[in-house]
């Protein structure tokens, strides 16, 4: 079975690894060059646990870009299961209702990333009232977050409403997300960020897996295994805040998804590339690298089951 969107993930997923390498030897770097600079009748010993308590890696708005491009939109998952003419069921999302459970940050940037996703999913289906629903309770953890003003509700309130601007909908969500990256890294807290994309995430692959499970359909278990991919890259930006509490919990519970998805085989099949032209003499080249995605339905039943129990935990 081949996947068209595998091999640009694996490039994506590459790319982030290296960056996030090269930033993070970046980052031992001045620490050293800082610790020589200080002198021998300083006692630094209370200064230094107090930097390492308080200061974290900053995501670069490239470094989110790619991690965001790496991240298949909730919006093309959602294309693709109303393609295969699944009907919409609401009750596979998260109730506006759930609001009032969400006092942290920690609840309300994870449940920002599931009611963003929820968004897109009505409004693939045109769902026009359950949008609206969902883009209040967006707004509603955004504003809870303090990073409501960096929303365009106004905008995106009129996107969601008309099913032919989903382009411009992604764009302008993508341009938020780098906003509010900016503002949450000035303020020490980047971890949000990848909070409210991982909340998005786990959504979109319990939607995913929930639908696979009741209509199953090999285009949606090869998305379910290329998840694979994005869980590694999200537990590798997440470890950078592993001594924070409720991340550490959420890490543990990810990699227990991460151990179910070790059983999944992924086989690249590399054919060399065709070359033709198009009618004005422009020279295209296709690439046939394709993959193949191997897993059996116990390990669907388990990635379910166990994305299930990880959300149920974010959302009540």
């Amino acid at each position: 079975m081949k996947s068209l969107l595998y091999p640009h993930m694996k490039t994506k997923g590459i790319s982030i690894v290296l960056i996030l390498f090269v930033f993070l030897v970046a980052c031992d770097g001045g620490k050293k060059k800082k610790k020589k600079e200080d002198t021998p009748a300083t006692d630094t010993t209370k200064t230094e646990t107090a930097s390492k308590k308080n200061s974290h890696p900053k995501l670069s708005r490239e470094v989110l870009s790619d991690i965001v491009k790496s991240i298949p939109s909730p919006l093309e998952i959602s294309f693709l299961i109303k393609d295969l003419g699944i009907q919409y069921d609401k009750k596979l999302l998260n109730s506006a209702d759930n609001i009032s459970n969400y006092n942290t940050k920690y609840k309300k940037a994870l449940n920002l990333g599931i009611y963003s996703t929820d968004l897109g999913y009505a409004n693939i289906y045109e769902q026009t009232q359950d949008a609206l629903y969902y883009l209040n309770s967006v707004k509603e953890m955004a504003d809870g977050l303090n990073i409501g003003q960096f929303f365009d509700f106004k905008t995106i309130k009129r996107l969601a409403t008309k099913s032919n601007n989903l382009d411009s909908l992604l764009l302008e969500t993508n341009t938020n997300l780098e906003k509010i990256n900016d503002h949450l890294q000035e303020i020490g807290r980047a971890d949000l960020t990848i909070l409210i994309l991982t909340g998005g995430w786990l959504e979109s692959l319990y939607i995913t897996c929930e639908i696979a499970k009741k209509s199953p359909n090999e285009l949606l278990n090869n998305r379910i295994g290329e998840q694979k991919i994005i869980l590694e890259q999200l537990l590798l930006l997440l470890s950078f805040y592993e001594e924070l509490p409720n991340v550490k919990s959420l890490i543990v519970d990810l990699n227990k998804l991460q151990k179910i998805y070790d059983n999944v085989k992924i086989d690249f099949q590399y054919n060399d590339p065709t070359t033709t032209e198009d009618d004005n003499g422009i020279l295209i080249v296709d690439d046939n690298t394709s993959t193949k995605i191997n897993f059996t339905n116990e390990d669907l039943d388990k990635i379910l089951k166990t994305s299930r129990d990880i959300r149920s935990k974010i959302i009540n």
